[in-house]
């Protein structure tokens, strides 16, 4: 799969993304202890909507522009209103940020974040984007070898963002190597890893050898219309490794809101897994 994030920013995976971004980091804002973020695959940081890649992919129509227009979220809008604020900040809805900015938008001044992007153009974006800022440090470095040069860091607090572009054949074992061996570095780490769910068998075996590495997990899904074969990403997923206490609750109320305002046709639902209970619902 090609995951060019011009075509997608601010499609429906990004919002179950940064959505989760954005509550874990208010979960570790409640301490005055400083914490660290690190995005493995930061990309460009700011992407345009009305640009020629976005407009072509239309995909931020279904995704986050319904919820900046007024979609009806219910209980879950006070949960959503920080990610939607952190959004209108950055320009949209013709801008729309990437996890590095949505991050640098919610440290304290105690905080910390590491930044890792590989390609050069996307770096060069990227330095742009974040600016001037004594709180980060950016990396042109792959991400992998990112987890491997800086974990455990010193604040001994914080998450890993995990979303790769899953462009080469065996990206998830690269991604299962590196998120275990990460795990062991840093064992009190939060971790939040990023699929595409494409292929639902290869992301079950993931999933669930993630999960017998890690006994605190907590695995999301959102669909937004029946896969089907030769259309757009249809479903996405998150695997959350030692979640905050509160996010399994928190998405009780995010996940049927998001399935309702961002169905594409039926067959939209979504899934929530903790330690092997189950709970899942349907929308439309």
């Amino acid at each position: 799969m090609n995951y060019r994030h011009e075509f997608h920013a601010g499609n429906f995976a990004d919002v179950l993304k940064h959505a989760v971004l954005v509550r874990t980091l208010l979960y570790l804002r409640r301490k005055d202890k400083p914490f660290r973020v690190i995005d493995t695959h930061a990309g460009a940081g700011l992407y345009d909507l009305s640009g020629p890649e976005a407009a072509r992919s239309g995909e931020a129509r279904d995704g986050i522009l319904r919820l900046l227009e007024g979609a009806d979220l219910g209980e879950a809008s006070g949960l959503l209103a920080p990610y939607l604020d952190v959004v209108r900040a950055a320009g949209a809805p013709r801008l729309y940020p990437g996890s590095p900015l949505i991050a640098q938008s919610l440290l304290r001044p105690q905080d910390r974040a590491l930044f890792c992007e590989l390609l050069p153009e996307a770096a060069q974006a990227l330095r742009r984007a974040v600016g001037r800022d004594a709180r980060v440090k950016q990396i042109e470095i792959d991400g992998y070898g990112g987890l491997r040069a800086y974990l455990p860091p010193r604040e001994r607090r914080g998450l890993v963002l995990i979303d790769p572009p899953f462009e080469r054949r065996d990206e998830y074992e690269r991604l299962f190597d590196a998120v275990v061996a990460a795990m062991r570095k840093w064992p009190t780490g939060i971790f939040i890893v990023w699929q595409p769910v494409k292929e639902p068998e290869i992301a079950n075996a993931f999933c669930r050898a993630l999960a017998a590495q890690a006994p605190d997990w907590l695995r999301i899904e959102l669909q937004v219309e029946t896969p089907a074969l030769g259309r757009p990403l249809a479903r996405t997923g998150l695997m959350v490794v030692n979640p905050p206490y509160v996010l399994e609750d928190e998405m009780k109320n995010i996940l049927p809101a998001l399935a309702g305002a961002l169905a594409r046709g039926p067959g939209a639902e979504f899934s929530i897994e903790r330690g092997g209970d189950a709970e899942h619902g349907a929308q439309g």
